[in-house]
């Protein structure tokens, strides 16, 4: 099954989705007795699509397997056989659950973040938050999610997801690992909740601080330079950060958000716009470079290289 493709932030949701979900599955087929399990599924599988009409009860089947099959030992190697290739088909597995788990996600869920997670509330300056009510979708969506919420979110019962997805997880052992056996949709939800809860929590973790970037910075931001040192500019000036946020500009959230630049390009900045102007219209380095003025400047400094302290020396001489 080719998965939906996304775009933007929920490319990235997905992404950690199938992650959180690949260690949930790679778990449970880990434990010891589910790989029995998975084999006795499949077999359960197997007799059900081949038995004929009028099939001796069950012990003379189990009679006649005792009489058909090897000693034990070849047995074991062949079920070993078999988890290799387990092992080997995993990753187009988890691709197939993770796709079809996540396109039944609620729109609201496969792009959800820090911002939209928050609501907006943390732009309230009261640090009295016992008072205020919690943002909408941390109220539909309180963590951590029951096994009951999440067959609501994804409609378990009412074929929010395709059967087959059920069918997957209980032939491999995954959502059921004795007798009697659960429903498949009380299974797969009682699988998912760690699941979903996690993926939320991950997608919805607060921005780290400007300090905590600078190691991801490579380059300047606007002219590319990698070799030259690097401070960080506030895309929205500390200055107006109380303005920004009582006018509704910007969230209290997206406050620290910063770009990693040379000190020409910093520099070039701050004489660009004001403060004001930066916080309003000039809030991200694409908006930035998006100028023809900026977009120049960066052009022109990409270009500077200062000459090695080595060739300096020479030419100045003894």
């Amino acid at each position: 099954m080719a998965h939906q493709s996304y775009h933007g932030t929920a490319a990235d949701n997905y992404e950690q989705f199938r992650d959180i979900l690949s260690s949930a599955l790679i778990e449970r087929l880990a434990q010891p007795g589910q790989r029995r399990s998975r084999r006795q599924q499949r077999q359960r599988q197997r007799q059900r699509a081949k038995k004929p009409a009028g099939s001796p009860p069950p012990s003379s089947l189990a009679t006649a397997k005792e009489k058909s099959t090897g000693p034990p030992e070849v047995n074991a190697d062949a079920d070993a056989d078999a988890d290799v290739v387990d092992a080997d088909d995993l990753a187009d597995f988890v691709e197939y659950i993770a796709s079809a788990i996540f396109a039944a996600l609620p729109a609201e869920l496969q792009e959800i973040d820090y911002g939209t997670w928050a609501g907006g509330d943390n732009n309230d300056s009261n640090n009295n938050k016992q008072d205020r009510p919690s943002p909408p979708l941390q109220q539909r969506y309180a963590l951590p999610l029951s096994s009951d919420a999440v067959g609501d979110i994804l409609r378990l019962t009412s074929g929010g997801v395709d059967a087959s997805i059920s069918e997957s997880l209980a032939a491999y052992g995954v959502t059921s690992s004795g007798e009697p056996e659960p429903d498949p949709e009380t299974g797969m939800a009682e699988l998912l909740a760690p699941v979903v809860t996690a993926y939320i929590s991950s997608a919805t973790a607060a921005p780290a601080p400007a300090s905590a970037t600078k190691g991801l910075a490579t380059a300047c931001e606007l002219c590319g330079r990698d070799w030259i040192n690097l401070t960080y500019h506030h895309l929205i000036p500390r200055m107006v950060h109380a303005k920004v946020v009582k006018r509704g500009w910007h969230r209290a959230d997206e406050l620290q958000n910063v770009a990693w630049l040379c000190g020409a390009c910093h520099r070039f900045v701050h004489r660009f716009a004001g403060h004001e102007d930066l916080a309003r219209r000039f809030y991200t380095v694409e908006l930035l470079l998006e100028q023809p003025a900026v977009a120049a400047f960066a052009e022109w400094a990409g270009r500077l290289r200062w000459k090695g302290l080595g060739e300096a020396r020479r030419r100045r001489g003894p």
